[in-house]
């Protein structure tokens, strides 16, 4: 049986993992940051009872925690898990798989096929300007659709089975848009970007559906990166536990289970969309992107309108990609032989940083202290060809045979692995001009800017320190006042001083090569505190979401070598803020006051000091 998204707020509130907002709340600020604070609290889920200047109810923070992923999906994760491992590599599931387990992965294989259910008659009409207006952030250009479920076709009579299911953030008001037009984000390296551009080739305008609601599993399915030629559909189901249920209205596809659904043509110009609030923590800005030409907008009667709140990382958008990372973890190595592991690191932006494993088996016979990164190579640039990884910025790569026990979540563990291991001769690999992500504006434009992979093979070249009176002995330059030890081998020097007078001053400073590693930055913030997780929290975001290797890495007795860029340690990144960057996110205090007593009333108290 199919479960839709008021049947799931139904069983999480049954379970004491939802509140309800029972007074009205607004649209603009208010909401998004009510939802922020009860992700940054760990607090339950939360249905909005009452929405200024709409007649829907609004659900938000629905996924924001491990506890209720696991109790939305408690039925089905087992057998969806199965499923997954089988699609990785059946010769060896079927080798080692029980009965039972047979049966579990077969069950999820009946439940991926969509199934052809419902008609118009479930739904009414309503339009743009009756959906929520939210507005997550003061400088947003308008109100947003956060969680959408964007199905396209490759062309007309497209099989069901070829369906894309991805989720791009879609701008309901504001701009230059009409009331019956919205703006569509996606970014490079997307689905949808091919059937577009199908459709463009065949002179005609694309149909897009946008579902807003229905099984969670659906969101999820949303955001996972499935294989090639594999529609996302088919997750949907799996996950769900009941065959994904649509139905076609005048050639768009339509969920019979959402409780919205917005049809609607690619128009053939382009129109502005943004600025938004954006994951990494900062605005992505105003660009020119494609919109649809909405032709209808459907609802179920009673209808909740789901939404999410994101900013610097963690949010919500967390908890989804720790759960996709978790299912989909036995496809990397069957998709990318010799990688045995993968993070994408969310404190960082998710994109900006990626920490991987790989096998270095090229030489077998190689002395150990002889061993380099060669396998190690052909590993990166597969990576860097490999579904959303290859938007990574930094990539940082291990030999999984320097120490088989290495864990890529351990982030300080790895850091010193690298440091310990790197050539600053040999080791720095850069793509100077290539594309970067779309929400990444540390580059030379819009999608534009550079690429750094850093592999590490053979035995420990140096011994890191972390050790304060080090720092008696470094004679820092005017400008910058102060230095803090991030982790062991890593500072982070502040100041704004010229970065060439900081990188000589290290030339004759003793413990250079214990500390091969600094990040300078505007503002320390809590880097070096006694609050570690904080610490390397704000270290991981500063570093990496305000540098572009080729433009903001230096260091010692920089040369080149067969225009091969080498250097003596340390690695000087310079994270602080560039003119070209975009503003990091803030609200109002009277914004987050607000919040934060609608919460109280609610009987949901914030915690002391949460952050936004």
């Amino acid at each position: 049986m199919s479960r839709n998204l008021r049947q799931a707020l139904l069983e999480l509130e049954k379970a004491g993992m939802l509140k309800r907002i029972r007074e009205e709340v607004d649209p603009y600020l208010e909401m998004a940051e009510i939802a922020r604070q009860a992700y940054d609290n760990n607090g339950p889920a939360l249905l909005f009872e009452k929405v200024k200047g709409s007649r829907f109810q609004a659900a938000a923070n629905i996924f924001g925690s491990k506890e209720r992923m696991d109790f939305l999906f408690r039925r089905t994760i087992e057998s969806t898990r199965l499923a997954v491992q089988f699609k990785s590599n059946p010769v060896d599931f079927f080798r080692h798989a029980s009965p039972a387990k047979l049966l579990k992965a077969a069950a999820a294989g009946i439940h991926s096929l969509p199934k052809r259910s419902g008609s118009i008659r479930s739904f009414e009409e309503c339009s743009l300007a009756d959906l929520p207006q939210i507005v997550c952030w003061p400088e947003d250009g308008g109100a947003f659709i956060t969680l959408p479920l964007v199905a396209t076709l490759p062309s007309e009579n497209g099989n069901i089975l070829q369906t894309n299911l991805g989720m791009y953030r879609i701008q309901i008001s504001g701009n230059d848009y009409g009331k019956d037009e919205c703006g569509i984000h996606y970014q490079i390296n997307r689905d949808i970007a091919a059937h577009h551009q199908k459709a463009l080739n065949e002179n005609r305008a694309l149909k897009v559906s946008i579902f807003i609601g229905g099984d969670p599993a659906h969101t999820i399915a949303a955001i996972t990166p499935m294989p090639e030629k594999l529609s996302e559909l088919t997750l949907a189901g799996m996950l769900s536990g009941s065959r994904f249920r649509y139905f076609m209205h005048e050639g768009y596809i339509v969920s019979s289970d959402a409780e919205f659904c917005i049809l609607g043509e690619m128009a053939p110009d382009l129109k502005p969309e943004g600025p938004f609030g954006d994951h990494i923590g900062y605005y992505s800005g105003k660009h020119e992107f494609p919109y649809l030409r909405v032709k209808k907008v459907l609802c179920k009667k009673g209808a909740v309108y789901p939404f999410t709140a994101v900013g610097r990382p963690p949010k919500e958008d967390t908890q989804f990609g720790n759960f996709v990372h978790e299912l989909t973890r036995p496809m990397v190595p069957s998709s990318l032989p010799g990688v045995h592991a993968v993070h994408a690191v969310d404190e960082a932006g998710v994109h900006p940083l990626c920490l991987a494993i790989g096998s270095e088996r090229f030489l077998p016979y190689a002395r150990p202290e002889d061993r380099e990164p060669m396998e190690l190579l052909k590993t990166a640039n597969a990576l860097l060809g490999f579904n959303q990884v290859s938007l990574s910025k930094y990539l940082l790569l291990a030999a999984k045979e320097d120490n088989p026990s290495l864990d890529t979540a351990n982030i300080p563990e790895f850091f010193a692995h690298i440091l310990e291991r790197i050539d600053f001769t040999r080791d720095l690999h850069f793509q100077t001009s290539t594309t970067i992500d779309t929400l990444d504006y540390t580059g030379t434009s819009l999608n534009h800017g550079s690429k750094l992979v850093i592999t590490v093979a053979g035995p420990k070249r140096r011994e890191l320190r972390e050790n304060d009176s080090d720092l008696k002995s470094l004679n820092l330059p005017t400008g910058f006042p102060v230095a803090k030890i991030a982790m062991k081998g890593v500072l982070a020097i502040q100041g704004n001083g010229d970065i060439m007078a900081l990188v000589e001053a290290f030339n004759g400073w003793d413990y250079r090569e214990n500390y091969p590693w600094i990040s300078v930055v505007d503002n320390l913030g809590n880097i070096g505190g006694s609050d570690a997780k904080k610490s390397l929290a704000d270290f991981l975001w500063i570093t990496f979401t305000r540098s572009d290797p080729a433009q903001d890495i230096y260091g010692v007795d920089a040369h080149f070598v067969d225009k091969h860029w080498a250097i003596q340690a340390p690695l000087v990144v310079d994270a602080r803020t560039k003119p070209r960057h975009q503003k990091p996110l803030d609200v109002p205090d009277s914004v987050a006051q607000a919040a934060t007593k609608i919460l109280e009333r609610a009987g949901i108290p914030a915690r002391e000091g949460h952050a936004r």
